[in-house]
């Protein structure tokens, strides 16, 4: 892998991290519909957005292949089934969050997820951690208990975007298929029942779609693009770089996000969010001085040193 490479991936994954923290933007300007219809247009349009892509990109035999494969193999099928009620689920608390001034909450979760990836790796696969790890699961547990003593309750929405979004990485690990034929197949599991959900809406007649405002349509009809988009760009960035920076990278979405919480919407920030955040803050930075390479050297000297002592 060239510098080349590593630098175009870089841009193409820091890129995604981009439009996903200046995502809430986009679901703030139609805050006035529901964020149920906003799920179901955003995984409709996100289905029809990708066909196109696989047209024009003349992935049609991949994608049967694929599909051959998931019927012959009941396992991968049902991840798939799984991975798309999951990422349903985190798409739905997301725009909930964003849309209930809970932005501050929703950058919060994903802080967390990474950690959450980790535990998950550990308990499923029996991944062996480090001492810097465990430390940066206390400091992280210490600072969801800070806020959910100072909120009276536990900060749900975080810890189920955590965890949606952990155990979908889970399920895409045993899904071996190419990005945007995923991206795909995960939008067509759960598409019928958002084009359902739209139906029923509009004969109830309470359907914002083509009953409002020209932007407004257009933004929900927009959804599956600002959906897709940032997805390829991080899949396209991801092969291309190593996973230590992309562990880097990743944190620059919630920041974005709970800068425009604090700066652009107003969301109170108060001395108890800081200290929790402090918490969060300081086990993202031991867990990332855990994955580099002068911390990863410097344990494979110290087992060397411990198997001559004895």
């Amino acid at each position: 892998m060239g510098q080349n490479d590593i630098k175009n991936g870089a841009l193409y994954a820091g890129f995604s991290y981009l439009l996903w923290g200046i995502l809430p933007i986009y679901w703030k300007l139609i805050h006035h519909v529901n964020s149920d219809e906003i799920l179901a247009n955003r995984i409709l349009w996100s289905f029809i957005f990708m066909i196109f892509i696989l047209v024009f990109s003349r992935k049609w035999a991949p994608l049967l292949q694929t599909l051959i494969g998931l019927k012959a193999n009941k396992k991968q099928a049902a991840a798939l089934v799984i991975a798309s009620v999951l990422i349903s689920c985190n798409w739905f608390v997301y725009i909930w969050a964003v849309n209930a001034d809970r932005m501050i909450e929703a950058s919060l979760g994903y802080y967390i997820n990474p950690l959450v990836s980790v535990l998950l790796g550990m308990l499923v696969f029996k991944e062996r951690l480090g001492i810097m790890q465990y430390i940066s699961f206390i400091l992280a547990l210490a600072g969801v208990l800070i806020l959910s003593i100072s909120y009276g309750q536990v900060p749900w929405a975080s810890l189920l975007l955590a965890f949606s979004f952990g155990f979908y990485g889970l399920a895409k690990k045993l899904i071996t298929v190419e990005p945007a034929i995923g991206l795909t197949l995960e939008t067509l599991v759960v598409a019928p029942f958002a084009l359902i959900y739209l139906i029923i809406l509009y004969s109830n007649q309470s359907l914002a779609l083509f009953h409002s405002s020209a932007g407004t349509d257009l933004l929900l009809l927009g959804a599956g693009i600002a959906t897709a988009i940032p997805l390829l760009l991080f899949a396209k960035g991801a092969q291309k770089i190593p996973l230590s920076m992309l562990g880097f990278l990743q944190y620059i979405a919630p920041t974005i996000t709970l800068i425009l919480g604090v700066f652009v919407y107003g969301e109170a920030f108060s001395s108890v969010h800081l200290l929790a955040f402090l918490f969060i803050w300081s086990a993202l930075t031991v867990y990332s001085l855990s994955k580099t390479k002068i911390y990863v050297h410097w344990q494979e000297k110290r087992k060397e040193r411990k198997k001559i002592a004895l």
